[in-house]
């Protein structure tokens, strides 16, 4: 499934970007569906931390994304990365006490925090010296309002404004002039939308167990509670180690006995396979066939080269090197939630 996120520049006063505000799109019409504030807002948190990403997004840039009242009372900024996000508080978010501690936290933890569409009003005195940028409506504010907060706001608060909704030459002028430290609107660029692909659930399971298991970190022991937890994984080992292809004498009744008899890289590879297996079960089976032939070629590769101590990571890279094709995204976007290994 498609999802979509919108990204407008906000520039410093030398024209550099210094960040972007997300923005709700719908990726059925490209604009801002009927949702609520809240679940517009988790929809972009969603969309543009787990399935985008913002190495895409922003490249480094910092994030502006709008929180509800509600959003901030549930405290979902502190589940963010403080280096990354900009909490933009929304203007009709009610400065009661609980809003205002939510906010002293997020100071004291790193956060970045802006005051979206301000007017200077006395139900704000104690959110203002919270705020690190404070954004300022150029749309729906005249002259004397603009300089107006910028002098009561800004004095004694270490705070930066913020120009938005410029459209012309003359207000980006006069914000320059005013002492206006960010710039963003039409004049300098629309919303760009940036879309992605979600995982399914059961995909993004699958992806999930042959990340584990190919971490450098996991124990022998955590991978057997791993295939011991998941009836279908035991089945599947205890049916295939059972075949007549071993030949074994004595029956392999336990995951132990099974994991002992491949050994450790073996059934690393094993459980990848059987999970990209089940990844690409709505793809065409040449696409497996393909991946396992990647995987073989890569294995014997590495043992005609001075590479054969890694030829069970070589294997690896061969059957995930399509995993772009069974899941639909980037390979350099999926590549970054799996622990391969660089060299």
């Amino acid at each position: 499934m498609d999802v979509c996120v919108a990204r407008q520049p906000i520039f410093n006063r030398r024209l550099d970007v210094y960040g972007y505000e997300l923005l709700y799109r719908s990726a059925v019409m490209d604009s801002y569906a009927k949702l609520t504030n809240d679940q517009a807002s988790l929809d972009v948190i969603n969309n543009s931390f787990q399935l985008i990403g913002l190495d895409t997004l922003t490249r480094g840039r910092r994030a502006f994304v709008n929180f509800t009242k509600n959003l901030l009372e549930n405290e979902v900024a502190s589940l963010l990365p403080n280096t990354s996000l900009v909490v933009e508080i929304l203007e009709d978010v009610e400065p009661n006490d609980k809003v205002i501690a939510v906010c002293q936290q997020l100071k004291r933890a790193g956060y970045l925090i802006a005051l979206d569409d301000f007017v200077h009003d006395p139900k704000y005195a104690r959110l203002i010296p919270l705020a690190d940028i404070i954004k300022i409506d150029f749309m729906q504010t005249g002259p004397q309002d603009r300089a107006r907060i910028v002098k009561l706001a800004g004095h004694g608060n270490n705070i930066h404004f913020l120009a938005e909704k410029v459209e012309k030459v003359e207000e980006y002028n006069e914000a320059l002039a005013l002492g206006y430290s960010y710039f963003q609107g039409f004049f300098f660029s629309k919303p760009f939308t940036v879309s992605g692909k979600d995982i399914s659930g059961y995909k993004y399971n699958y992806l999930s167990l042959i990340k584990s298991v190919n971490d450098s970190a996991v124990e022998f022991d955590q991978i057997e509670k791993l295939i011991t937890n998941d009836l279908t994984l035991s089945y599947k080992l205890l049916k295939f180690l059972n075949s007549a292809a071993f030949g074994f004498r004595t029956e392999i009744k336990s995951i132990r006995q099974a994991m002992v008899i491949l050994g450790l890289k073996g059934i690393r590879n094993w459980v990848s396979m059987i999970a990209l297996r089940s990844i690409g079960k709505d793809k065409p089976d040449e696409l497996l066939r393909t991946a396992m032939c990647r995987a073989k070629f890569c294995e014997l590769l590495a043992k005609k080269t001075n590479m054969k101590d890694q030829s069970s990571e070589l294997f690896l890279m061969g059957m995930l090197s399509l995993l772009d094709a069974f899941l639909d995204r980037r390979l350099e976007d999926v590549l970054t939630e799996l622990p391969i290994s660089s060299r």
